[in-house]
């Protein structure tokens, strides 16, 4: 089995930690350059979007055009200035090498220096190609899953739901982002004196805080839930902490679930009459239905009579597909409308 030279391992460390720097491989191209004694190093990412990394002297945007005016260079293999074309410098060094991975993104690296370059810089080019090459998979990979990881919580923070971490005393230890915004902007849940979670409603707020201790006391607590408005809606789910890392060193007790709409109850029901073609009085019925309330209970609520709200159920039913209330539940609340 072959070591690697001291050099080497100086290069490849930074080579496979630069995907993690800002901004990227700065450390590498440094490196690189004083290993071949050179006076500048470049980096083009192929991407989505063509990114241009640069160390030392490399003139800004000399890579992108020797990329453009040589499609068809062979993976991993080391060119020199006399093989390429569209060079339009004068500079007597120049080394170009390009990678293309199994992946979504591909690389070209280049060393330039007023003198010429040396075959023993090439090779040091060539035999980093297989490591750069595994670093790009790398990377590729880390980039699909952050844009996967951005877009679901676009999805998570446009439906609302949010997370907040709560000691004995109803302390705040931890919450997310969306669960800061609810704090912020409702006015039906802030945080007080002392961090403390403190609901608008005092009946609210006392049902919380009984909660939170049974939490304490009762690690298998089975999950409880609680209203705090119905326009716009915004329920709790409280619950013990039973993931370690949201209890910071054991502080945390309870976790609080949150989800406040960020719409109207008279917002809801336009755009319900929208997606589903309803009348505006079956859209109210509609929406009333969807919160939990019966039919007889979203019947009165709204003014209508028994018999005049089941027959618009059933218009309802007919018209959003749902077999029943509980199905159109799932189908308002689930939804795409729930993304609105």
């Amino acid at each position: 089995m072959r070591f690697p030279a001291l050099d080497e391992t100086d290069l490849l460390v930074p080579l496979h930690e630069g995907q993690f720097e800002q901004p990227l491989w700065q450390t590498f191209l440094a490196r690189l350059r004083a290993a071949g004694s050179v006076g500048g190093a470049a980096i083009l990412l192929h991407g989505a979007e063509t990114v241009e990394l640069v160390s030392g002297s490399f003139p800004s945007g000399l890579l992108g055009e020797i990329a453009t005016a040589n499609p068809a260079l062979r993976d991993g293999r080391v060119y020199d200035r006399s093989e390429l074309d569209g060079v339009d410098t004068d500079v007597a060094g120049l080394r170009v090498m390009r990678l293309h991975p199994r992946g979504d993104i591909g690389a070209t690296l280049a060393l330039i220096d007023e003198r010429p370059i040396g075959a023993a810089t090439g090779s040091l080019l060539a035999s980093l190609a297989p490591h750069f090459r595994a670093a790009l998979r790398t990377f590729a990979a880390l980039e699909r899953e952050r844009t996967r990881a951005e877009l679901s919580e676009g999805v998570i923070a446009r439906m609302n739901f949010g997370w907040i971490s709560l000691d004995r005393q109803c302390r705040i230890v931890d919450l997310n982002a969306p669960a800061d915004r609810v704090l912020r902007l409702s006015g039906l849940l802030r945080r007080g004196a002392y961090d403390r979670l403190v609901p608008a409603s005092p009946a609210a707020d006392r049902e919380l805080g009984q909660l939170v201790a049974r939490c304490a006391e009762e690690p298998d607590m089975r999950p409880h839930a609680l209203n705090l408005s119905r326009d716009p809606w915004i329920d709790l789910l409280v619950t013990p902490v039973r993931v370690e890392g949201l209890g910071t060193g054991g502080q945390a007790v309870a976790l609080v679930y949150l989800r406040g709409d960020r719409s109207s109850q008279a917002d809801r029901q336009e755009q319900l009459a929208d997606l589903f073609q309803l009348t505006p009085s079956e859209a109210k019925l509609a929406w009333s239905m969807a919160q939990g309330l019966s039919i007889a209970e979203a019947a009165e609520e709204h003014g209508l009579t028994t018999e005049t709200a089941r027959y618009y159920s059933k218009k309802i039913y007919a018209k959003t597909g749902a077999r029943g209330q509980a199905d159109l539940v799932r189908h308002i609340l689930t939804g795409v409308l729930a993304l609105a």
